[in-house]
């Protein structure tokens, strides 16, 4: 087969991180599915080998964690019986960090909402860290071992614990939240700064999310049929999002703002993470 252009790889990877869905990227472009779908795995490979080996020693100093939802194959409802209960079909949580001076996501882990993803997601996080930061979470319980598992202790951690009206676990997957009625800062770790302890600049990440990303979009008929296109399609849109788009109230990019990159990336350099002898079609 012939490899597909660059310039047809570009116009697709920019399709994509705009929010475009797979068959609406197929008629902006003249690409079949098949061609888009694997270039999305493709990409999304290269750009999560990319990131996992560049975002460390990061100098960092307050960070905020937090977890999205979304369904692979099926909503949990309707999954075959011989899937229930396998990971990959039904609910998927995407664990997300945030620094909040400089806008970066350092990591991001794609798992079931349970002590286990906390941890990996958290010993992941504190890995990438140059030295001891105030970390911010919502009032998930696991993350009080997770977070004391992954920093070993060494972290100022404070958790936000947000009341809601009428709230039960399922409030978080409806499109309209709860009323928040109060906020509870715990000093969990440390000390961290009181004023600082917020999960603002992280939940408005989840919104970013949805909007760069179909399948995360809410009430629609956009999801990912496999939890492997989810995780590629998380690691191209957190390369464009830290290396290739400015940031409004930055006026730069994450990754320059935390000094890990010195240029705006152009999507032909994302498409450039790719080895040369990839077949994308």
């Amino acid at each position: 087969m012939n490899r597909l252009p660059v310039s047809i790889q570009a116009q697709i990877v920019s399709a994509l991180v705009e929010g475009n869905s797979i068959r609406a990227t197929c008629r902006m472009t003249g690409a079949a599915k098949g061609t888009v779908i694997r270039l999305l795995r493709d990409v999304g490979k290269a750009c999560a080998e990319y990131q996992y080996t560049t975002l460390r020693n990061l100098i960092c100093k307050r960070l905020q964690v937090d977890e999205i939802w979304s369904f692979c194959y099926a909503k949990r409802n309707h999954v075959p019986k011989r899937f229930k209960d396998m990971f990959g079909y039904g609910d998927v949580w995407t664990f997300t960090a945030l620094d909040a001076d400089t806008k970066l996501v350092p990591c991001w882990l794609v798992g079931d909402r349970d002590i286990v993803a906390a941890r990996m997601f958290c010993k992941d996080l504190a890995s990438r860290l140059a030295h001891r930061v105030q970390l911010t979470t919502d009032g998930m319980k696991v993350y009080l071992d997770a977070v004391d598992h992954g920093f070993l202790g060494d972290v100022d951690y404070g958790m936000l614990v947000k009341y809601y009206e009428g709230s039960t676990p399922e409030d978080q997957r409806r499109y309209s939240p709860a009323i928040c009625t109060g906020t509870d800062k715990r000093t969990i770790l440390g000390s961290p700064d009181h004023a600082k302890i917020s999960t603002s600049f992280v939940e408005r990440q989840n919104l970013t999310m949805r909007m760069s990303m179909r399948r995360f979009t809410r009430l629609t008929n956009a999801f990912s049929r496999k939890v492997e296109n989810l995780e590629a399609a998380l690691a191209l849109h957190f390369m464009h999002y830290n290396f290739g788009r400015k940031h409004q109230t930055l006026k730069t990019t994450p990754a320059i703002a935390a000094g890990v990159d010195n240029h705006v990336w152009s999507v032909f350099e994302i498409v450039g993470l790719m080895s040369f002898d990839q077949k994308a079609a």
